[in-house]
């Protein structure tokens, strides 16, 4: 899907915030939102709200 040269079907990647083709990455483990090829490449499953949840929910504990 092309509109002037330009992919129409780029997403941003919730974890570290770069663009990319929504073909090419993986649901976030928590909520399902986007998570590019790259972050989970590095081991990344979760978008930066839900770690940050994690993370919170982990101190109180």
């Amino acid at each position: 899907m092309t509109e002037n040269g330009v992919d129409q079907d780029r997403m941003m990647c919730r974890a570290c915030g770069n663009e990319e083709r929504a073909s090419e990455g993986y649901p976030c483990a928590d909520c399902g939102t986007f998570l590019c090829l790259l972050c989970t490449f590095k081991g990344v499953t979760m978008c930066a709200a839900c770690q940050a949840k994690q993370k919170g929910t982990a101190a109180k504990t």
